[in-house]
């Protein structure tokens, strides 16, 4: 096990958005977070990384309470893309070297230039690397801040709807990048999504959240009509194409 959330409850001062939320996260694992906007998936991804402070439960990474743990402690065992990215006057490969700050201690080494320079290899940026970053498309912000994130060698990735900016194509490059990524170093990705059938191409596990708290949990077998028609208000079918389970709203 590489992340334990046990009992969390979080309530902004005008209502209540997590009760009593509790799942584990093994080393290899891609969780898919569903739910209805509002539901409480952003929040869930925010106490996780210590940004919010939930009024109650344990969250745990690798046995270390990661509210025990300093900022930096956290960024080195946590990465966190979420909805919304600022620009700046940074470059691609600046931006992205950020990433390394929370493992540098006085310098930057040649170890950090070859990480950053294999991640931006791999997410194909290398035209972008010295374009400014608000020179670029929001699909293309995307992807950076995504390989900032991939730079932290985190132990566990929080992406927040991290397709939402991208076309087609790259949807589905990131998510594989990401899927290969998790297996290969064998971290774990949380991954809040709205689109059900780019989750269950991407994701080994799912939870369901409905009113705050989870509805449902596990693998494929909790991928049925209807979980999906009581969570989403929504009546579908799900049917197999190529052996791969496909939503279908009727």
């Amino acid at each position: 096990m590489i992340l334990s959330v046990d009992g969390v409850e979080f309530r902004y001062p005008s209502h209540l958005v997590l009760k009593d939320v509790k799942f584990e996260v093994d080393n290899g694992d891609c969780l898919a977070i569903l739910g209805t906007n509002g539901v409480g998936k952003s929040t869930l991804l925010k106490c996780i990384n210590k940004i919010l402070k939930p009024q109650q439960g344990v969250i745990t990474i690798e046995k270390d309470e990661v509210f025990k743990l300093s900022r930096r402690e956290v960024a080195q065992r946590i990465g966190y893309v979420s909805q919304r990215h600022e620009g700046g006057r940074f470059t691609v490969f600046d931006a992205i070297i950020l990433g390394r700050k929370p493992h540098i201690t006085w310098d930057v080494t040649a170890r950090d230039m070859e990480i950053v320079n294999r991640i931006i290899k791999i997410l194909g940026l290398e035209e972008f690397s010295l374009r400014f970053i608000d020179e670029l498309s929001g699909g293309e912000l995307q992807k950076v801040v995504i390989a900032r994130a991939l730079a932290q060698e985190p132990r566990v990735l929080l992406l927040d709807e991290p397709t939402s900016n991208l076309d087609l194509r790259n949807q589905l490059d990131v998510l594989e990048i990401i899927k290969k990524v998790v297996q290969k170093q064998q971290i774990a990705a949380l991954v809040t999504m709205h689109d059900l059938n780019l989750a269950i191409r991407f994701a080994n596990k799912f939870i369901f959240l409905k009113k705050g708290t989870i509805f449902a949990a596990g693998g494929f077998e909790v991928i049925t009509p209807e979980n999906i028609e009581e969570v989403y208000a929504v009546p579908v079918a799900v049917e197999s194409f190529r052996t791969i389970p496909v939503v279908v709203p009727l």
